[in-house]
């Protein structure tokens, strides 16, 4: 997807001052912040591991952060997050993998307000091993540092996790990342997300693709401090050929569901459904041979839902409304 994007410069005063060129808030004409509740997302992160940051990177004896556990950013953005603390980072991984299709191919949720947004770098790797970073850009200002509750604005910010409130991802488009030998765009396993340490201090600072400092939210000496992640949403997505089909290469909609819930098994396998709630408690099982199943009698909350067949098993967070 070709963007164009405008700088404007004016010369004050014998400073320059940069106009902001970038989409502005969720909610305001030229926002590219999409709902979570978009029939444009048609997966989430299947998996999410964390290495996590110190609570204050100044002062490590503080300990690292804690808040939350990964399993909170898998699935639909349920509200719960994983803090991931000064440079601390998350791998989301999917059940199949993410490709490049036309406009942005994924979305980042944190749990951030338009008072305080927390920023996180992304990059994709197709093997695990070799990321390669989406170019990013910050223009809030680098003379003062923002403190423990201050904030950037989401129109100094281009292609950074976090820019948008909590009920809105930051869309990423695949085509922004240069073509490299060892990525393959249309097969992304990976998605990283480390969090902006906001720190001035060079020591500590995370950069820009254009050298320049981020400044955001700092210190956050909390357990909770750092990016807050709460999903990945995948918008293009590769799917198996017939001749590859799995058992559970499969959708499993709507999610949240309310009375129903219907799986795309179009070879017709016998699946057994296992649905725990947060204690770990068996509230519905059976076996599912096509049609639909019947989840009207599920309360409304979060739920585990086991697929079995075959030798295989899945799990999947799901939300009853």
């Amino acid at each position: 997807m070709f963007k164009s994007i405008i700088f404007l410069t004016f010369f004050i005063s014998g400073s320059f001052v940069f106009a902001q060129p970038y989409a502005p808030q969720a909610g305001t004409p030229g926002s590219t912040a999409i709902h979570k509740g978009s029939l444009s997302f048609t997966a989430w992160a299947t998996d999410v591991r964390v290495v996590r940051g110190f609570q204050n990177i100044q002062l490590p004896g503080l300990g690292l952060a804690s808040s939350g556990v990964p399993e909170n950013a898998i699935g639909y953005p349920d509200g719960n997050v994983v803090s991931l603390g000064d440079k601390g980072y998350a791998v989301a991984t999917f059940e199949h993998p993410i490709r490049d299709g036309q406009g942005y191919d994924f979305a980042v949720f944190e749990n951030g307000s338009v008072g305080y947004l927390e920023l996180a770098t992304v990059a994709v790797s197709s093997d695990g091993v070799n990321y390669y970073m989406f170019p990013s850009h910050s223009l809030t200002q680098t003379h003062t540092q923002l403190g423990t509750f201050d904030t950037p604005v989401a129109q100094n910010l281009h292609n950074l996790a976090g820019k948008y409130i909590g009920e809105y991802g930051t869309p990423f488009d695949l085509s922004d990342i240069q073509n490299a030998p060892l990525l393959d765009k249309q097969a992304v396993r990976f998605v990283k997300i480390t969090d902006v340490c906001g720190s001035l201090n060079p020591v500590y600072a995370t950069y820009d693709s254009y050298g320049n400092k981020i400044n955001d939210s700092f210190p956050t000496p909390f357990p909770s401090g750092g990016f807050d992640l709460q999903a990945v949403g995948v918008i293009h997505e590769q799917l198996l050929s017939e001749e590859s089909f799995d058992v559970f290469a499969l959708k499993v909609y709507p999610n949240p569901f309310t009375t129903e819930l219907f799986i795309s098994d179009d070879y017709n396998y016998e699946i057994e459904y296992v649905f725990k709630d947060v204690l770990g408690k068996t509230v519905l099982e059976g076996r599912y041979y096509g049609g639909i199943i019947n989840t009207g009698s599920l309360p409304s909350g979060i739920y585990l839902l086991t697929l079995q067949s075959q030798g295989k098993k899945r799990n999947l967070k799901m939300i009853k409304k």
